[in-house]
């Protein structure tokens, strides 16, 4: 082996890609809500359609993308999904209503599972048990800038060109993306075929017998849940006098995500060293510190919330996930399905609750469910986790 090769893994750029594309177009709307519930004449809870309709295809399709890359191969079922969403993309900037965009972000989001859920297990598969909390916290800190990228890239270029060019740079963008991880991401080679649909149905129910990845599946809900809730109706809150911020100051505000890139990768040496459900806890509390911040009027109060909220965020997703990857001995691509497709399932109820707490009690309101979902999350890891 190269000292190149010793040095520099290509399989962790690629991983990392393959977060970063799937988060670019998951996230690609959010920022341009205010703008396109204007252009299309309908309010919040109507336009947040778009970032339910994603996350319930994923919620539907994630735990059955092991199967299919049982048949297909798992590099070969990542790259084809990262160039095949690329298609729905293009043909938003064609809409003429919110229907028709709901459905083709529908359509973009059945696309996304086969790249996260399977890049997930590949870490599981591919690496030693002592570097998968390295290695998924590379793929979540790609993940949290595809996050950022999804807001910002698409804010910046619908004050330049509109926001339909705008996807068209966001297809552009995973064009390049998908590329990167064809060339880079080898073909597994620790993989176990879990034996087609009716195996991987055997192991998600023996998933589900499991406490302690029932409790982590758990946790994935709450996380999502508290990401669309707060960088949703933040946009609608800072859109609103007296703030009045434009599309490319709401996609701004996602350099917050930024902040967790370099920090996630830690996570493995801060679970050795204050166990993990300690480090939970404590992320959690300092998780609701922020949401309570996002109560202050001043922006720069506001942006410090942001900023511990995601941060506090991609950690939690980092240990969840390793936990998820370290827990399943078996059917590993299943357990991770499943995770995913409760994670995402949050994300919708965080989009549909948190919209019907904007409609009744504005910013507040919403605050206060997030908040109430930090605490169940808090008491499932003090009483459930090891």
């Amino acid at each position: 082996m190269s000292l190149w090769q010793k040095s520099f893994d290509p399989r962790g750029l690629a991983v990392a890609t393959a977060g970063f594309g799937t988060f670019i177009n998951l996230y690609s709307p959010q920022a341009l809500l205010p703008e396109l519930a204007a252009e299309f004449h309908v309010g919040p809870s109507a336009i947040s359609a778009l970032m339910t309709a994603s996350t319930a295809a994923i919620a539907l399709t994630a735990p059955f993308s092991g199967a299919l890359a049982d048949v297909v191969g798992r590099k070969r079922l990542i790259t084809a999904a990262m160039f095949a969403t690329v298609a729905p993309t293009i043909i938003m900037t064609l809409v003429a209503s919110v229907p028709e965009l709901t459905f083709w972000r529908f359509v973009q989001g059945l696309l996304l599972p086969p790249i996260f859920t399977v890049t997930v297990a590949y870490i599981g598969d591919e690496w030693p048990p002592a570097d998968i909390p390295r290695v998924a916290g590379l793929y979540v800190s790609g993940s949290s800038i595809g996050g950022f990228s999804g807001r910002f890239i698409p804010g910046v270029f619908a004050d330049l060109i509109g926001w339909r060019l705008a996807f068209v740079v966001v297809a552009l963008v995973s064009i390049v993306a998908a590329t990167i991880v064809a060339l880079t991401l080898s073909r597994e080679r620790r993989f176990v075929a879990s034996g087609g649909l009716t195996a991987s149905v055997r192991h998600m129910l023996r998933h589900l017998r499991d406490p302690r990845l029932l409790a982590t599946f758990a946790i994935g809900f709450g996380v999502l849940f508290n990401f669309i809730a707060t960088f949703t109706y933040v946009s609608f809150h800072l859109a609103a006098p007296p703030y009045l911020f434009p599309p490319t100051l709401l996609g701004a505000l996602f350099f917050t995500y930024l902040v967790s890139a370099p920090i996630v990768p830690w996570a493995g040496r801060a679970i050795a060293l204050f166990g993990r459900r300690r480090f939970m806890l404590g992320t959690i509390a300092l998780w609701i510190v922020g949401a309570l911040l996002l109560l202050a009027p001043p922006v720069t109060v506001i942006i410090t919330g942001l900023t511990l909220c995601a941060v506090c965020g991609m950690m939690c997703q980092t240990v969840s996930t390793g936990y998820v990857t370290m827990t399943a001995k078996q059917g590993r691509s299943s357990a991770i399905g499943l995770y995913a497709s409760i994670f995402y399932i949050g994300g919708s109820a965080g989009a549909f609750l948190t919209g019907l707490a904007w409609t009744m009690a504005g910013w507040g309101g919403c605050v206060a469910t997030i908040t109430a979902m930090l605490a169940i999350m808090a008491a499932i890891v003090a009483i459930a986790w090891e």
